[in-house]
């Protein structure tokens, strides 16, 4: 299919390739490539998506070789994403940019890293995954010669800082943070508007694939069993359903035809809200989707809240868990030190991020001096995190 016959099937409301404000550093595009399966392909390539492999979705990689990962979850995000966009005539490859990139921001160790770098970096201008990947996606990608990062679209750009809905207005005593304001300054991403639809489906696809395979890592490590999930008012109609087609089937074959029902029911959903949304609506262009007063994307009422159960489980019986929270608590003195040490010695970062530091003039700024430390440590992953703090704390340990 040639790119003219592509976007003659796309939408009038998608984020169409030829219509696209185009790139902060202006370059040719590709003769083959569509502007969005560049900015896909280049996230797929860059440095920080690789390392998704070895941070943490929930468990610690050393826990075990089959639980989620920062880079599969990903994957799973971009796989529903881009069924959904397909569906809808929306661009399959912006869903997709975005939701590969939407995690290129955490920390090793997950959520519990972000807390303890946020806790260290609040007399700097706090952290936030969803600015690191800003961060990441506009300066810190060192890999082509005439600028820094990766020089994405303005639309995949927008959709990663806006995926979760509008920043503006601030709630009181709230700022930007510290990347997305220094950027908005320089290319404003309307950020008093809703993304464009591929971003907004990017982020309910997100929900989809946490809440689900949430639950089958959470069935798979013993933290709960599937008495109790069939309990919950979404899991328990599906549990009954397998069971009784299935009767007597194995545990883990009656896990995943549970966990794969409910993903064709969260998807189905959400298709059939968002079609009534799309008729009532009626958008014309992805310009009237930015300034609808609600987003076009969305689960119906009572999804959301049948949703609702299932959430509050997870948060209790599975983050919250006993085992869970142990080694989040290490997780989180293990950067809360990494952090301390380079910023008191940090003539002990690797000899290039002594020179930045030099040349941004973070020897004598300490809040240059902690935005650096917190690059370092938000790009480590989890096994590079413990290995650093063996080597610098353990006298054992080869440095």
């Amino acid at each position: 299919m040639t790119a003219d016959m592509y976007q003659a099937q796309l939408a009038p409301y998608a984020c169409h390739p030829a219509h696209s404000r185009g790139r902060l550093v202006q370059e040719d595009e590709s003769p083959t490539r569509s502007c969005f399966q560049r900015d896909r392909d280049r996230i797929v390539h860059s440095g920080a998506f690789r390392k998704l492999k070895y941070k943490t979705q929930v468990f610690i990689y050393h826990e075990g070789d089959y639980y989620r990962t920062r880079l599969t979850h990903s994957l799973e995000v971009a796989q529903i994403a881009r069924s959904i966009s397909r569906t809808l005539g929306l661009n399959e490859d912006l869903a997709e940019a975005v939701a590969l990139a939407h995690d290129l921001g955490h920390t090793p160790f997950g959520h519990a890293g972000e807390i303890a770098l946020n806790a260290c970096m609040e007399p700097h201008g706090g952290f936030s995954h969803n600015d690191q990947a800003l961060r990441i996606l506009t300066r810190l990608e060192h890999r082509y010669a005439g600028f820094d990062g990766l020089n994405l679209t303005w639309e995949a750009l927008e959709g990663v800082v806006k995926h979760n809905g509008p920043l503006l207005p601030l709630a009181p005593g709230q700022g930007l943070p510290t990347t997305i304001r220094a950027f908005q300054d320089a290319w404003d991403l309307e950020l008093h508007t809703n993304p464009g639809a591929e971003a907004q489906v990017a982020a309910l696809a997100d929900d989809i694939a946490y809440n689900n395979h949430d639950i089958d890592d959470g069935l798979r490590a013993g933290l709960f069993d599937m008495d109790e999930v069939a309990e919950l008012p979404l899991f328990g109609p599906i549990v009954r359903e397998v069971c009784d087609r299935y009767p007597g089937l194995e545990r883990g074959r009656l896990i995943h035809e549970t966990v794969r029902r409910l993903i064709d029911r969260m998807v189905t959903d959400l298709l059939t809200e968002t079609r009534a949304r799309l008729a009532e609506m009626k958008p014309g262009s992805a310009a009237e989707v930015r300034a609808a007063d609600r987003p076009v994307v969305a689960f119906s009422d009572r999804m959301l809240e049948e949703q609702r159960p299932l959430r509050a489980f997870l948060r209790q019986r599975m983050y919250r868990h006993y085992r869970v929270n142990r080694e989040m608590s290490k997780c989180k003195r293990v950067v809360r030190a990494l952090f301390q040490l380079f910023m008191d010695e940090p003539n002990c970062l690797p000899t290039q991020w002594q020179a930045d530091l030099t040349a941004a003039g973070g020897e004598t700024d300490p809040t240059v001096r902690a935005r650096l430390v917190a690059d370092y440590i938000a790009g480590m992953t989890d096994r590079f995190a413990l290995a650093e703090y063996s080597r610098l704390f353990d006298m054992d340990a080869k440095t």
